[in-house]
Order: structure tokens, then C-alpha cells, then sequence
């Protein structure tokens, strides 16, 4: 299937020549995107949406006009007609979303630090009641960003660091279990990450890594990268970090409906191959070279890694993992290797664990996934809890077509798990379900104040998760995405959910 990718690259690169030199944009520009004209020859189709060239006309005309490639905020192929109104008010809306997360950039990555060093700075106190009295007693402990003891927004809403004890290698739930638990530390800095994963899981800390998005034009994408000698043969984590609250780059990443079709694997969601490491120019060359001045992007810099640490043990194996955003990237990157035809890594792939991840291509894509999977006999679980509104997005359905693919495993709000082929009301967005998902909340919240004592102290819930929960009487889907409830899953759940596929009866409860 590589060959054939290569070798209709070849040929459109004669044809593009054939037509003469195309006029590439490069005036400098301060955008995150780009700023030239992208040459797609990697792509037998595409749709690429360009916010920084969307101006207010333009946007209001492509709802009335389904000539979209006149308008200059879409780049796509000549002669392309979209009579969908519905796809058209889509695209207007990704762009206009993308617009607004540019705009308040800046601002809301200050509020978003301003609350994370809040919240830490009660933590550090103690409570509210200790910090108004250290202040009188000119005893009060400042938060550092940069220190191991620091959380982020979403850490403060989980706060827990241990692995649990419970669980070992061995157990069917083990690599759920800490999958989630480095997909949550995903989400800390770097001296965070490093003493949990050498201080309290006793693992070896492989490095924290800041990688390029060649269309924004900066290191937006994170992951890290741990190895487990604790147990043979050796298992290597890789966790990608899913979308920050107060990060425009990741929210850019999810509302950014641009889309690729890749031979041989259908179409695959543009935002999300960006983040991992589509070049603007070349699509996915198996092997690029790295500017001096910047870091490498996401898939190429894990492939290298990965390489040079299994190379030093032929035993050893790789998890790939995630939460949200994290949870795309983390499926995706077995689908790249499969397009660059890696069969070694492939061969040392002991699973993918993705918790709250949305969807990342339409059916083809689904296919071509499901027989790389099978073919190298690699686990891919698909966890979703109850009512998160992101393993729903985007929408199933005539007017995007996204579909899920793989092992879904899904758990109810008393966390029971079941294997299922597809999550309970598939887009989220349905009237009939709508008082059922506000029952659903309203016990979550109930449920919020019990937990500590029902399952014991570790399940208490932080009080900002409480204030999260209130929110999700109104949107339901929006608490039920935290870490929280997936750390639950695996360790509530039970072991019997992670039978292979073929060994456990659809829908069946467990």
C-alpha cells in the first residue's frame, strides 16, 4: 500500500511540473498558520480550511454559495461544488471558532494561568481557611509553576499520582490502568512528570517532549515517553497529552474540520494529522530533515525514539496511549508507521488505550485501521464513560461521516463496563435524551459527595470537579470527560471487559 502512496506522488509531482511552477504566497506573516500556499500532492483529495485568511464576506457567502473554492479560506480542489447546507454551515462555523480562539489566544492563556496558580496556591495552603490564616502569620506558601509539586487545570480536578496497588502486571487491566494514569500526567510539566514516574510508579523517566506543528508554526504538541523494567519483557509508554482548557492551539486542533484523503486510507481529520506531524509540503515522508532552529514534529521524533530504545532490548515493548486530543494522536501514530510500512515498531506494539478520544476519519480510514490492526495483532481499547460529549465528536452521520472503529469499551455512571460496537446516542446532540443525560448529572454530583465513602478515601473528588459536575446539569457531556471518571473505570471496572473482542459477546455486561 506504501509503494502505491509513493508512487502517485511521483506522478503528480510530473503533472504539477507539466502545468508549469505554481505562485507560492510567502509574504511573512505573524499567523500560527500557514502563510503559502500548500502543495497537496501527497493527497488525492483534500479540504483545507485557512481561518486567517477568512474574512467577513467571505464567511457570510459560503453559506449562501456552494461554490466553496472561490472563497479564500478554502483550499481544495477546482470545479469542487458543496450543495450540503449543512457541511457548509460547518465549515463556517470551524472557521469562525478558529478565528475566535486566535483572537483570545493570549488572554485566556493568562486567565488560565492566573486559576491553575489559584488553585494551587490553596493546595499548597492547605484550604482556604489555612491560607487566610498563613497570610496574617506572613507564612504563606506560594505556588512555582515550574516545580514537581505544581498541577494544571485539569490536575487540580484529579489530584491523584499513585498507580493502584491492586493492579499488577499480569492482570488484564494493567495496561488500562496505567495508561490513564500517564495520559493524566500528560498533562503536567516536565519536573512533575519526572518524579512520579521515578519517585512513586518506580518506572524510568524517558523524557517530556515539546514537538513542531508545521502549520501553526510552533511546538504545540506534547507527549511523554516512560519505560517499565519492572516487569518482561520491558514495556515503553508513550502518552500524548490531550487538549489543555486554556490552550488555543489544541482547541484550534480539535475545530479544525480540514481533512485529507490519503491513498490507500481514506479520509483522516486535518487538525489532528497536523498536531502529529503532516508536513505542509510533503504530507508524511518517511523521513524528513530537521531544521536546526526548531524542534521535530510529534511522530517522527517518538518513531526515533522508540527506535533507538528498542533497539537496545529485542524483547521489549510499546503502548501508545492518551486522553481526548492525546487519545486521536495516540491511534493515529500506528497508521502513519502502517503507511511508511514499519513493520518492526508495528511488530513491538502491545496495544493502544485511548480514553475520551474523539473520532479521526471516515469509514475507509476505519477499514484500513481494523486490517493493520488484525494484521499485527495489536489490542486497540476505546474506553468512554457515560455521557462524554468527545468520543461523540465529530458527528457520525450524511453530512461528516467520522466513524469509530475498534474496541469500544463503555462504562456507565455506577462504572460498569461493557463491550459495545458503538457508545449509547452516537452524536451526543438528540432531544429524546436529553432528561435522561440531566438524571445522569444530577447523580454524578450526588454521586461526588459519596464516592470517598463508598469506595474509600482515594475516590474523593476535588471541589473543583464539584464545581465542573454543577456545570453538567447544563451540559453533561463536559464533566464526563475529566480524567476523574476514567481513572475510575479502570480501576472500578471489572477484568473481564478486556477479553478479546472475538471471545466476549457484543452489548454484553460485565
Amino acid at each position: 500500500m506504501a509503494k502505491h502512496h509513493y508512487i502517485y506522488i511521483y506522478i503528480c509531482m510530473v503533472v504539477k511540473l507539466s502545468q508549469g511552477n505554481r505562485k507560492l504566497e510567502t509574504s511573512p506573516s505573524s499567523s500560527p498558520f500557514m502563510t503559502m500556499d500548500c502543495n497537496k500532492c501527497f493527497s488525492s483529495d483534500y479540504m483545507l480550511l485557512k481561518p486567517e485568511e477568512a474574512r467577513l464576506f467571505d464567511l457570510i457567502h459560503i453559506l449562501f454559495s456552494p461554490e466553496i473554492e472561490k472563497r479564500k479560506f478554502v483550499d481544495c480542489p477546482k470545479g469542487i461544488r458543496e450543495e450540503n447546507f449543512k457541511r457548509r454551515w460547518l465549515i463556517f462555523v470551524s472557521v469562525v471558532v478558529q478565528k475566535v480562539l486566535l483572537l483570545v489566544s493570549k488572554p485566556l492563556g493568562w486567565v488560565g494561568r492566573k486559576i491553575e496558580w489559584w488553585l494551587n496556591l490553596v493546595s499548597n495552603n492547605r484550604n482556604l481557611g489555612v491560607l487566610f490564616l498563613n497570610f496574617f502569620k506572613r507564612k504563606v506558601v506560594k505556588p512555582d509553576q515550574t516545580s514537581a509539586t505544581f498541577l494544571s487545570f485539569i490536575g487540580n480536578l484529579d489530584r491523584r499520582l499513585e498507580l493502584d496497588k491492586s493492579i499488577k502486571h499480569g492482570d488484564s487491566r494493567y495496561y488500562g490502568a496505567l495508561s490513564v494514569m500517564a495520559s493524566k500526567a500528560s498533562y503536567e510539566n516536565k519536573a512533575y512528570i519526572e518524579t512520579i514516574v521515578r519517585d512513586h510508579w518506580k518506572m524510568e523517566f524517558l523524557g517530556s517532549f515539546d514537538f513542531w506543528n508545521d502549520y501553526q508554526e510552533k511546538a504545540t504538541t506534547q507527549a511523554f515517553m516512560l519505560r517499565d523494567k519492572n516487569v518482561e519483557p520491558e514495556l515503553i509508554v508513550v502518552a500524548f497529552r490531550g487538549t489543555e482548557t486554556f490552550d488555543s492551539d489544541a482547541w484550534c486542533s480539535d475545530f479544525d474540520i480540514s481533512w485529507y484523503e490519503l491513498p490507500g486510507m481514506g479520509k483522516v481529520h486535518g487538525g489532528f494529522m497536523k498536531a502529529l506531524g503532516l508536513q505542509k509540503n510533503q504530507g508524511w515522508p518517511k523521513e524528513i530533515e530537521q531544521a536546526d532552529n526548531q524542534s521535530a514534529p510529534a511522530y517522527y521524533a517518538i518513531r526515533e525514539k522508540l527506535r533507538e530504545h528498542l533497539l537496545t532490548n529485542d524483547g521489549a515493548k510499546f503502548i501508545l496511549t492518551g486522553h481526548s486530543l492525546g487519545g486521536a494522536l495516540a491511534v493515529l501514530f500506528p497508521a502513519v508507521l502502517a503507511l511508511h510500512e514499519e513493520e518492526k515498531l508495528l511488530k513491538r506494539l502491545e496495544g493502544v488505550y485511548t480514553f475520551g478520544q474523539p473520532r479521526v476519519g471516515y469509514e475507509k480510514f476505519g477499514e484500513f485501521m481494523k486490517e493493520q490492526l488484525t494484521k499485527y495483532s495489536i489490542p486497540y481499547h476505546r474506553f468512554v464513560y457515560s455521557n462524554d460529549i468527545v468520543p461523540r465528536l465529530p458527528y457520525d452521520d450524511s453530512t461528516l461521516m467520522y466513524k469509530h472503529f475498534g474496541t469500544c469499551l463503555y462504562y456507565n455512571s455506577f462504572y460498569k463496563g461493557k463491550i459495545v460496537a458503538e457508545e449509547p446516542n452516537k452524536n451526543y446532540f438528540s432531544p429524546l435524551s436529553l432528561i435522561p443525560k440531566m438524571i445522569i448529572a444530577f447523580w454524578e454530583l450526588i454521586r461526588s459527595f459519596t464516592i470517598g465513602y463508598t469506595k474509600g478515601p482515594d475516590y474523593k473528588e476535588s471541589f473543583p470537579l464539584r464545581v465542573l459536575r454543577l456545570i453538567g446539569l447544563v451540559v453533561a457531556g463536559i464533566p464526563a470527560h475529566s480524567t476523574q471518571d476514567y481513572v475510575n473505570a479502570t480501576r472500578l471496572g471489572s477484568s473481564d471487559v478486556y477479553l478479546p473482542v472475538h471471545t466476549t459477546p457484543i452489548h454484553q455486561t460485565v
